[in-house]
């Protein structure tokens, strides 16, 4: 019994542990690394209806990401989020290749409150975490958790994530033939604020390059874009609605909070400022964020009785899982003709954990019955020499039989010999 104790104990060491280890690695990489790709490989860039003239521009549209800073979470989750947001995105990276990135605002939970240094070790931590490859560019547009709330924001908070991030009030983006408009949507609160003056100068501004570039009348300036087409929005907040109960998506906002009036300037911009942008900039599409959930409205205005602007708003879903069980992105394919919107999943906290779980039970399970089906023969093998002694055998067994384990010495390789 000793010797069958010590050889099982050599045994486990040298094959089953290895097995094991070698198992927990591979559930590892698998559920740290290889769901990420396993999750987002269904998911592509949406295609034209119409064949482009010129090679579209494929955009990746995120929001919400939300890092953690020093006052707010425990330091566990802030690795957790940030560790799966970093794997998340350069899988994104990696497969999809996006030509631009855009980032809607909330890159900082704690970007209104932290210091100067703070701030610094933010922004770094922010371009390690979502680091864009060779050939692709990111806008950032600013949110209310980077630089505060409208009655919150002073000139140095505004003025450090626009230096550090190249994220002024008001930007246009143009990229062949395709323009995008960048505003920050605190600076619409319409109160002629230093801010809010210099967002609606850039905003006048840039209607009249489009007036310009599109042979209007009302064009008052020289600088023309090469190609005109309406823009495209991106911004943090959504534009005005009343709630988020006109929103049908699955991963819209649950019930009852989906009913929930919203409050113009904090959940939503006023309705001032809607008709304000969309009267002068006419937009083709608009992409905001800030719920954190998702939906799809279709917009409607007439400005006049003889002139209609339609476009469809996309609210973008957060990123991050500290603020959905289900984190999503977009990934949007452009012409100055139309634009297509896929929207890619990620994997829930439950299936990673529940595949974890079913890993190693299926692991364990391999080593009882397959892993270590050699180290117990010695084992079967005396307790079948056993019950072949004299004292043990049957009654009713041979004759001939018996004889033979009378004489049975066990020594050499008799012991296999008996038994065949």
């Amino acid at each position: 019994m000793a010797f069958f104790l010590a050889r099982v104990r050599r045994n486990l060491l040298t094959r089953a542990f290895p097995r094991f280890a070698l198992g927990v690695v591979f559930i590892y990489i698998y559920c740290e690394y290889l769901i990420y790709y396993v999750t987002q490989l269904p998911c592509d860039w949406p295609a034209l209806k119409e064949e482009p003239v010129e090679e579209p521009v494929y955009a990746m549209v995120l929001a919400d990401t939300h890092l953690l800073g020093s006052r707010q979470g425990h330091w566990l989750d802030k690795w957790r989020r940030e560790w799966q947001m970093h794997r998340a995105f350069q899988t994104a990276m990696t497969l999809h290749r996006p030509e631009t990135v855009f980032v809607l605002g909330d890159l900082f939970d704690e970007g209104k409150w932290c210091s100067e240094s703070e701030f610094n070790d933010y922004v770094d931590r922010f371009h390690k975490l979502f680091k864009v490859p060779e050939g692709t560019s990111m806008h950032v547009v600013v949110g209310n958790h980077d630089i505060g709330f409208h009655y919150r924001i002073t000139p140095k908070l505004a003025r450090r994530f626009e230096i550090k991030l190249d994220a002024p009030p008001v930007k246009l983006v143009s990229i062949r033939a395709n323009h995008f408009v960048l505003i920050n949507s605190m600076a619409m609160e319409g109160d002629g604020c230093r801010l809010c003056t210099r967002a609606m100068k850039k905003i006048d501004r840039i209607a009249d390059i489009l007036k310009c570039s599109n042979g209007s009348p009302l064009c008052k300036g020289d600088v023309r874009l090469e190609n005109y087409t309406r823009p495209i929005i991106m911004q943090h907040y959504p534009f005005y609605r009343e709630s988020d109960s006109i929103c049908t998506e699955s991963d819209a906002a649950p019930l009852p909070e989906r009913n929930n009036l919203f409050e113009e300037r904090w959940d939503c911009l006023s309705k001032e400022s809607t008709e304000y942008l969309v009267e002068n900039l006419l937009p083709r599409a608009v992409f905001g964020a800030h719920t954190h959930h998702s939906c799809r409205v279709r917009h409607s205005f007439k400005p006049t009785t003889n002139h209609k602007i339609e476009f469809v708003e996309y609210t973008v879903p957060s990123f991050s899982w500290r603020n959905r069980l289900d984190p999503k992105y977009y990934l949007v394919t452009v012409s100055p003709a139309e634009i297509q919107v896929s929207k890619c999943g990620l994997p829930r906290e439950w299936t990673m954990q529940v595949t974890a779980v079913l890993m190693l039970m299926v692991l364990l399970l391999f080593l009882r019955y397959y892993g270590t089906g050699n180290y117990f023969n010695y084992k079967l093998l005396s307790t079948r020499a056993t019950k072949l002694t004299p004292g043990h055998y049957p009654e009713h067994a041979d004759r001939d039989q018996m004889g033979k384990v009378s004489q049975f010495r066990p020594t050499g390789n008799r012991i296999q010999s008996l038994f065949m």
